[in-house]
Order: C-alpha cells, then structure tokens, then sequence
C-alpha cells in the first residue's frame, strides 16, 4: 500500500477508550477506508470515548470532513464521546462549524384518535375558518368582476379563449360517455317499475325530465368539477410554487383579475353548452334502452317531445350557470392559496375536487328547493 492512501486504525486498548489513527492524503480520487467496517468494529467493542488522531494525516479535503462527520454522527448516536487530536487548525475550525448545531429530528408522528378529529369545537372552528376564507375570496371575485365591467380589470381576451377551449372541445369526450350511459341507466331504472304496470311508454317522460332538470347537468358540473376545477387548482398551484403568482402581484396586476377572472367566465359560458349537449346524449341513452324494450324511435321521440317543456330545459341551464361559477371558485381559491410543494398541489386539486361537489350538492338542493316553492 502507497504512503499516501487515505487509511485509519482503529485501536480499541480497553472498554474506555479507543483511537482512530488517520494516514495518508484524504483527497478525491484516492480510495480510502470504508466506514462500515469502522461502524461495525465500533459496535463491537462500543468504548465509552473515540479520539480521531490525525498525526500521520497528509493531503486533504472535503473526502476527510465528510468522514469526520459520520464519526462524530454514529458516536452521538451510539453514545460514544468523540473527540480529536492532532488535527489540523482548519480541519477542528470546519469540524466545530459543521457540528454546532445538532441535526434537526422531525418530531414523533403521534397520530390522534381518530375520535379527536369529532370534536364539535374543533369542527366548528375549521368550518368557520373555511368559510371566512370562501366568503373573502368571493367578495374579491365580485370586486374583480365589478372591475371587468367597468373596463378596469387586467383580463385578457385570449386567455379567455384559451380556457374555453379547454373546457369545451376538449371535454367532449368524457361528457359524451358519461351522458350516454346516464340516460340509460335512467331507462333501465323506470323500465322495472314502469314495466309492472305496462306503462314502458312512459320511460320517454322519465329520462327527459329527468335529463333535463336533474341529471344532464349535475353529471356535468361533476365531471367538470374532477376535469376542470383539479385542473384550475394544479395550474394555480404551480404557480404559487413557481412565485409566479408573487411576480404578478408585484407588478401591482391582481391574481384574480388576471388568472381567476378568465377561468371562471370561460367555464360559466362553456357549462349551459355542455349541458344542452349532455341532455340530447342522455335522451339518446334512454332511446336505445327503450328500443330494447320494444319501444319505437319514432313513439319514444314523440313522447318524449310531450315531457319537454321550457320550464324543465331552463331549470337545467340555470343550474349549469350556478355550477360553474361554483366549480371554478373552488378550484381557483384552492390553487390560489395552495402552498409552496408539490404535495401542496397535490392536496389543492384534492381539496378543490371535494369542495366543488359539495358545493354542488348543496346548491342543487337549495336550488330544487327553491324551484319548488315558485312552482317552476
């Protein structure tokens, strides 16, 4: 073995102390001792004190400091005094820095009971704060829209677009299988009722209306709201990540004004469409569930013409205005205050999911509520 390799020594002379003796030049590209052995001999006779000699050290760099500090790191861990001698000034000068403060340990994981997560008070507070946030950021849209009239507002045309085509063409697909199979399910529930009283013609009457008022546009706003709003809040999200968000608002633009704002008119002009498309899928759906029933194209359409009233389709449309303004507020405000990580992204688009079909679920009920007591 050359003079100059990087070598140590481990000499254990009784169970108080031990000397690691160091040798050679401790420089890149010379391949010295591995610390595993020297872990494992120090497991084994475990002295109370371990002295890093560095009398027969030549050459060196960061390849010793970083053995140094798995030394000093095992011996904490393991309760072992470490200590050094014979080093040189620069070597304890870079030693004492890079052990000054003791290595930051996350705290124990200490899960609570999943009964503590019942606490009314702790609900309450997290729902209060939840809707303070809300409440704020809608009165900011409002401001933001207030702007936008008034000619004021840094929105641009073409982003406006953009997010229109995003959610319009581009969701075709999705809403097109969705609406289809919709309508036939509808079909097939009232065939089994219907069918018990030979009344089958009446199919036509249930998945129109049923289409119409209820289920066209609420498959749609829940779809939009997995497609559309995860995606408004992925977008947001990064941006935070990025401080990009920042860079605009210290250019003294607002962030609503000139990311929410487009967004949000895009999915509200883009919804009523979508809407419309999804009922004519989902009485084609209930068609072909009723031509298996016997029933003719020509009597299901014009049955169906008989159950579809203005009154039924603008129920629905008005719906699909509410919803998207509903969608694209909840996943604009969780990208907006997502946090700096990509687990913050993360948990923005989730968040921004599940907050839109609540949101959803919840005005579809007040909204029928409502309809009902107008008689509309």
């Amino acid at each position: 073995m050359s003079s100059n390799t990087p070598d140590y020594v481990l000499d254990g002379h009784d169970r108080e102390e031990s000397s690691l003796r160091l040798s050679g030049d401790w420089v890149q590209g010379q391949h010295h001792g591995d610390f595993a052995a020297l872990q494992s001999a120090l497991r084994v006779s475990h002295p109370l004190r371990l002295t890093a000699d560095g009398a027969g050290l030549g050459a060196w760099d960061s390849i010793l400091m970083a053995f140094l500090l798995q030394c000093h790191n095992y011996c904490r861990e393991a309760g072992i005094d470490f200590r050094t001698r014979n080093m040189p000034e620069a070597v304890e000068r870079l030693l004492a820095v890079a052990t000054a403060v003791s290595a930051h340990e996350p705290p124990a994981d200490d899960a609570p009971h999943w009964l503590h997560a019942l606490r009314p008070g702790k609900l309450l507070r997290d729902l209060v704060d939840r809707l303070r946030e809300s409440l704020g950021f809608a009165g900011e849209v409002c401001i933001a829209l207030a702007r936008l009239v008034s000619g004021r507002a840094n929105t641009r045309r073409i982003d406006f677009l953009t997010f229109c085509h995003q959610a319009g063409p581009d969701a075709f697909a999705i809403i097109s299988l969705t609406s289809i199979l919709v309508g036939m399910i509808l079909a097939y529930l009232g065939a089994v009722q219907l069918q018990q009283f030979g009344a089958e013609i009446f199919v036509a009457d249930l998945v129109v209306i049923g289409m119409l008022r209820e289920m066209g546009v609420l498959m749609t706003a829940v779809v939009m709201a997995g497609r559309t709003g995860a995606a408004y809040a992925a977008q947001l999200g990064t941006m935070q990540t990025n401080e990009e968000i920042d860079a605009i608002t210290t250019m003294g633009i607002s962030p609503i004004e000139f990311l929410v704002i487009p967004r949000m008119l895009a999915l509200v002009a883009i919804m009523p469409l979508l809407t419309v498309y999804a009922n004519l899928l989902g009485i084609i759906g209930g068609g072909i569930v009723a031509g298996g029933m016997g029933i003719s194209p020509v009597v299901y359409i014009n049955q169906g013409l008989g159950a579809m009233t203005l009154a039924h389709l603008s129920v629905g449309v008005l719906k699909s205005f509410l919803f998207a303004a509903l969608i694209a507020v909840a996943g604009c405000r969780a990208g907006i205050n997502s946090g700096r990580s990509s687990a913050a992204v993360g948990q923005a688009a989730t968040d921004a999911v599940v907050t839109a079909i609540v949101y959803l679920i919840v005005a579809d009920a007040a909204v029928n509520i409502i309809f009902q007591q107008v008689g509309l």
